[in-house]
């Protein structure tokens, strides 16, 4: 089990700290969204800050492709430093070349389905992706609210990956709290992707033994 802060909701102008105050707190993901104003109406990350963002951390950079056309940049964000890059399903006509791409880059590969979007999407490239993530709000802001009809999406995709034998982490990513998090464990997630929940507290570090303990239940 994995809780993956996300930086979506620290303090732009203190990542460097902000990023400490996490993993001093025994975290070993740091979830990155990337964001064009395009596939999402909001711009943050691009693989300069990435990149920076590795020069001050050997956490695992979870790196969350939510821009149209990912195979432009995937060589891009590999190079500054990503782990993991885990594209939308959503985003290209080429999927199965974008999840080849990041493999040659030498990065974990992961795919993402809007709330929208069903597990048939995905199906066919199961046994090449490292991470499957579903989101648990739609994307492009943090502090929504968790959609609970999410956690049947997951059971689902959990009940694919045992008959197929495949060997991804399952990550869930928007609204996660002490308490979404609960049925998003028991439906078979084993990553945690919370953004406001940690950052917007006064002791993020407490907001995650929080997810923990609740994980642990």
């Amino acid at each position: 089990m994995k809780i993956a802060p996300s930086i979506l909701s620290a303090d732009f102008c203190d990542l460097k700290h902000d990023i400490a105050v996490v993993e001093q707190a025994g975290v070993t993901y740091l979830h990155v969204d990337i964001m064009d104003g395009h596939f999402v109406p909001n711009i943050t990350f691009g693989p300069s800050v990435v990149a920076n963002i590795r020069k001050n951390t050997n956490l695992t950079l979870d790196c969350h492709l939510m821009i149209d056309d990912p195979e432009r940049y995937v060589e891009d964000f590999a190079r500054a430093g990503g782990d993991i890059l885990t594209v939308h399903v959503e985003s290209t006509k080429h999927i199965y070349r974008v999840l080849q791409l990041i493999h040659t880059a030498g990065a974990k590969a992961g795919i993402v389905l809007n709330p929208g979007t069903p597990l048939t999407a995905i199906e066919p490239v199961l046994p090449m992706v490292d991470q499957v993530l579903i989101m648990t709000v739609n994307p492009g802001f943090g502090g929504q609210t968790f959609i609970p009809n999410m956690v049947n999406k997951i059971q689902k995709l959990n009940t694919m990956k045992t008959a197929g034998h495949y060997d991804f982490d399952i990550e869930v990513d928007g609204g996660i709290t002490e308490e979404t998090l609960v049925p998003c464990r028991q439906a078979g997630a084993n990553v945690f992707v919370a953004g406001s929940f940690i950052y917007s507290a006064k002791e993020p570090q407490k907001q995650i033994e929080l997810l923990r303990h609740a994980a642990e239940k």
